[in-house]
């Protein structure tokens, strides 16, 4: 979450006025993330989470992450759900972006995940998992493997300038992760969130209470998902330099697989696969995050995440050769 898009009281007033849910009372500008432009928003009616989307949202992927919501929330999956207005709706315009208010969800990110929320998170994954398995729409995966040459063109430099030699170690992942070609691989597929980081789950002490932010929802293979969270929620702060990031918590990583197994076992494919899905995961968040570094525009109020931490999580995935290397 960030802000990019300020709200006037006047738009704001005017926009509510399409809800049923009172006056404003409050309406503060959140600004962890980098996607979108988000507001903490209570009125007479509650608190809510007022979305503005920005950079790589395309309106046409609106529908689809909003029936994600919708379609968990019936399934009494702990997520946002989408606020209709009074026409029925639940997307609109604000300040000339697409916006969605919705409902407000209790607990807690956690800072540093301990090995208990891990396990929570592996599980909380699966039942995502298992409750969208019959979601009718389908949505591609736009910061998939095709997309990663073209985040990486002309961005060489960039990585070099972070650390001397990167940008030769970064294209030697591209290619090696071409060559397998994970997109081919036989392994079960559906809908994923692709980016549950500590910052996007809540817990209620160590319990988990749901997920938030399902703006990178795609299809894409199930197991891929995982790899997202061995990535975000299994490593620990390292050293400076392309070994940021670089301490691979064993027992974090086996409780958070083990958490999934508890609900949905993963297949022998997957298991094969995971060391390309997590060395592919830490790439795309490397670059995603390089072109964030370098493009993020003035006066935002939002924090660039370091690309680093990612450079020294690849260090680790390239010398991984099996599911038993994450703690699996």
């Amino acid at each position: 979450m960030a802000v990019y898009t300020h709200v006037s009281d006047e738009a704001l007033a005017a926009f509510l006025a399409e809800y049923d849910l009172g006056n404003a009372l409050s309406f503060k500008g959140i600004a962890e993330g980098v996607e979108n432009s988000n507001y903490f928003l209570e009125t007479s009616k509650g608190r809510f989470i007022l979305t503005l989307f920005e950079k790589r949202v395309k309106a046409d992927d609106l529908p689809f992450f909003i029936g994600v919501k919708q379609h968990l929330a019936a399934k009494g999956y702990p997520c946002p759900e989408p606020i209709m207005g009074k026409d029925g709706k639940a997307l609109r315009t604000l300040e000339g972006r697409d916006a969605v208010i919705t409902s407000f969800l209790e607990g807690l990110s956690p800072r540093r995940p301990n090995v208990v929320q891990c396990r929570g998170l592996g599980e909380g994954l699966a039942r995502m998992h298992v409750a969208l398995a019959d979601f009718g729409m389908t949505r591609e995966n736009a910061l998939g493997p095709a997309s990663w040459p073209r985040l990486w063109e002309g961005r060489a430099a960039n990585a070099d300038a972070l650390l001397h030699g990167l940008a030769g170690r970064i294209e030697s992942d591209i290619a090696a992760i071409a060559k397998a070609d994970p997109d081919s691989l036989p392994l079960p597929r559906g809908t994923i969130h692709a980016d549950l980081f500590p910052d996007n789950a809540f817990f209620l002490g160590d319990d988990f209470s749901g997920a938030i932010d399902f703006y990178f929802a795609c299809t894409d293979a199930l197991a891929y998902d995982l790899a997202v969270c061995l990535n975000a929620w299994a490593f620990e702060d390292g050293a400076a330099g392309e070994a940021a990031g670089l301490q691979f918590n064993f027992s974090k990583g086996a409780a958070l697989i083990a958490g999934y197994e508890s609900v949905r076992p993963l297949e022998p494919a997957e298991r094969e696969a995971l060391p390309i899905l997590a060395r592919g995961a830490a790439l795309r968040f490397f670059l995603t995050r390089l072109v964030d570094w370098t493009d993020t525009p003035e006066g935002a109020l939002v924090r660039p995440k370091n690309p680093l931490e990612y450079a020294g999580r690849l260090s680790f995935h390239r010398k991984v050769t099996s599911a038993a290397g994450y703690g699996g």
